[in-house]
């Protein structure tokens, strides 16, 4: 949450990092958009003016076939939004439409309440109006949001109709058994994935079952440096931090939807170099490092899942700890998506990790930098790394 700030003041800070940055990737605007019609259009004028050549706006014909590529719009912005026929939008599932109620209860619960919930006259329900949309606006909307009803709908849309969905409703999907559907629709389309209303302690959600979906835009809580935040920065560090990671191959390709790689991955934990104290404090006595290793996958088609091995500490030795342990052994099932995560903690203190995803992983004994709780390698954190070594091997399906 924040306070109050200038819809002009946040356009202004992207064009001064654009001015910097011309050859960056697209930057996504996603509009959660409630303004009325002359608001809407002092958004599109500002947006217009203030980004002048770096904003996108995308012509009829453009609209016609495949979506630009990220490296067609280097230094550009680009707009998520509604792109209706007319002046109306019809609806979209939107990040402030409460799912509270389904994240917090299991289908066991909500059911067990359908059961013993009282007779009652039913209450007629508010009409939900649909939104208008200033054409100013409009007319810079290159993703038009649309609200899901099935697969088969979604998938004979025009190529730049996308939806956004809720963590709570990526796990309802999935359950289902739409894994598979989703994985075609997002070879041609883009969704986008926001963490549930529920979560008022800006938590995060596991993003592996959304990534696996072939996910495009998987939203997390950035505010909140956890497990799961930092493996979405070990998944963009693969392409040098630039915002964007090529989706694999095997992903765009029909045979891989029924048929994911597995592997087979041992991991081994020799030693460490120059591990700091907790948040890089220069005070109190000397730290007893151990690590966890964790390894993130998903099981399936809809659940995500980890494993977690953990090293004997080393007692007071953070300058060059040795551990020398047995080896850990995994069994990546989606080997394409899966993520290890190497965590070095003293105590209950959280001191640096790394996360890599196993696609990136080689065979041998390899060097692995250590990242601090805001994911950055600076003053104590300059030199922290890690010694393994890695053994791994595809399953092969008989």
């Amino acid at each position: 949450m924040t306070t109050k700030i200038p819809f002009s003041d946040i356009i202004k800070s992207v064009k001064v990092f654009l001015n910097f940055h011309p050859d960056s990737f697209p930057i996504i605007f996603s509009l959660e958009n409630h303004c009325s019609i002359p608001y809407q259009e002092v958004m599109a004028e500002q947006m217009t003016s203030i980004l002048g050549s770096n904003m996108y706006i995308p012509s009829e014909s453009s609209l016609q076939g495949q979506l630009p590529s990220p490296m067609s719009l280097q230094g550009m912005v680009v707009l998520k939004g509604r792109r209706p026929k007319d002046t109306v939008a019809d609806g979209e599932e939107t990040d402030d439409e409460s799912d509270t109620a389904s994240d917090a209860m299991s289908l066991q619960e909500q059911k067990s309440m359908q059961e013993h919930k009282p007779e009652h006259k039913q209450l007629p329900q508010p009409v939900k109006r649909a939104q208008e949309i200033a054409p100013q606006l409009a007319r810079l909307t290159l993703f038009h949001g649309t609200k899901f009803r099935n697969w088969d709908e979604s998938l004979s849309q025009p190529l730049y109709h996308m939806h956004s969905f809720s963590e709570s409703k990526v796990r309802h999907i999935c359950r289902g058994g739409n894994h598979k559907d989703w994985m075609l629709y997002n070879q041609s389309h883009m969704s986008r994935i926001y963490p549930s209303g529920s979560r008022v302690d800006s938590s995060n959600y596991n993003p592996m079952v959304a990534w696996s979906t072939g996910s495009q835009m998987v939203a997390l809580n950035f505010q909140t440096s956890d497990a799961h935040l930092r493996l979405n920065d070990g998944r963009f560090r693969e392409n040098g931090g630039c915002g964007y990671v090529l989706k694999p191959s095997t992903m765009m390709m029909m045979d891989f939807i029924d048929q994911p790689v597995s592997v087979m991955l041992s991991i081994r934990v020799l030693s460490g170099s120059c591990i700091p104290k907790a948040k890089g404090g220069a005070e109190g006595g000397c730290v007893d490092p151990f690590v966890k290793v964790s390894v993130f996958d998903v099981q399936g088609d809809e659940k995500g899942s980890s494993t977690t091995y953990t090293t004997p500490a080393a007692s007071s030795n953070g300058f060059f700890p040795i551990w020398n342990h047995d080896r850990f052994v995994f069994t990546v099932e989606n080997g394409t998506v899966g993520m290890l995560q190497l965590s070095v903690w003293d105590k209950t203190d959280f001191i640096a990790s790394s996360s890599i995803p196993v696609s990136c992983l080689r065979r041998g004994f390899r060097s692995v930098r250590l990242f601090d709780a805001n994911n950055t390698q600076t003053g104590p954190f300059d030199f922290a790394s890690l010694l393994i070594e890695v053994k791994m091997k595809r399953i092969l399906e008989e």
